[in-house]
């Protein structure tokens, strides 16, 4: 029984686990990019404002930093769905940790009291074992993420035309970067960063044109679709402009890359909020098929 209603959202009495679980999973994540500009904004007292949010992970606010991009990648697995929307958010889910876990690389001074051994942006030395750790715990967890999914599908808790595309992705980008690790570990090290930061606000991209016009699906209402087409496209313009301007971060005085990572972290944050808004009473998805 409706007991309530609220910009548009009910408060429905009789809700489900299912759509508390679904709910507070979108909410929360939400929450992680709230928590990043929060610690952001925090150490930002101690350290000054940097030349992008990348560059606080060698400041006070890198626990919160690194936290809030694992919770977020555990979050979006457990989201997924189905089709297509679940085949790229499970493809967010494993670049988000590689956010996480291979810091940016840094020009000399971008970070007082961080000595930087090189002439231009390098990857700081002191880090290498951190971030060897870390990668070698995701290529280990990842794996092991495979066979347990593999072993379900064998017990037949699991469907293989549900999670296939989802495994075969995984098992390349898992290869792709356990070979960079192995033969390219300098390569790895100057670029991973960026590209997993890439790779995953283009797949939210992805996500929001789906679910502005989903294939298998009625259209949400307009006012959805323009909000997810809208946020698309300005992460688009944000990512077309963060490849542009990275290479030449902190030249002209201004933090374009700060203003760039944090516009995608806005975009991010807004999809999340919008999709809370409107699939807030989305049915029990075992009640509506058994209707």
């Amino acid at each position: 029984m409706r007991v309530a209603s609220v910009g548009g959202m009910s408060s429905v009495a009789s809700s489900t686990s299912v759509q508390r679980t679904y709910r507070y999973l979108r909410i929360g994540i939400a929450g992680t990019a709230l928590a990043i500009f929060v610690a952001v904004g925090v150490a930002t007292a101690e350290v000054g404002v940097l030349t992008s949010v990348s560059d606080y992970f060698y400041s006070p606010a890198r626990n919160a930093f690194v936290g809030a991009l694992i919770a977020a990648a555990l979050a979006l697995v457990a989201l997924s769905g189905r089709g297509v929307e679940r085949a790229l958010l499970d493809a967010a889910a494993l670049f988000a940790p590689l956010i996480a876990l291979v810091p940016t690389t840094l020009a000399p001074g971008s970070v007082p009291g961080l000595s930087v051994p090189c002439s231009t942006r390098c990857f700081p030395p002191a880090y290498e074992a951190d971030a060897a750790n870390g990668v070698l715990t995701y290529l280990i967890m990842g794996g092991l993420t495979v066979l347990v999914a593999l072993l379900l599908v064998a017990l037949r808790q699991l469907s293989l035309a549900a999670v296939g595309f989802s495994l075969v992705l995984t098992t390349a980008l898992l290869a792709t970067v356990g070979a960079f690790w192995v033969f390219g570990r300098d390569a790895f090290f100057a670029q991973g960063h960026f590209v997993a930061t890439i790779a995953f606000f283009a797949l939210f991209a992805a996500v929001a044109i789906f679910n502005a016009f989903p294939r298998r699906q009625a259209p949400p209402p307009l006012v959805f679709r323009v909000l997810y087409t809208v946020i698309a496209l300005a992460l688009v313009a944000v990512l077309v402009a963060y490849i542009v301007l990275l290479p030449g971060a902190g030249a002209s005085g201004v933090p374009v890359v700060l203003l760039a990572e944090a516009a995608a972290l806005s975009l991010f944050f807004a999809f999340w909020v919008v999709q809370s808004i409107e699939k807030w009473d989305d049915a029990d998805p075992r009640i509506a098929a058994a209707r």
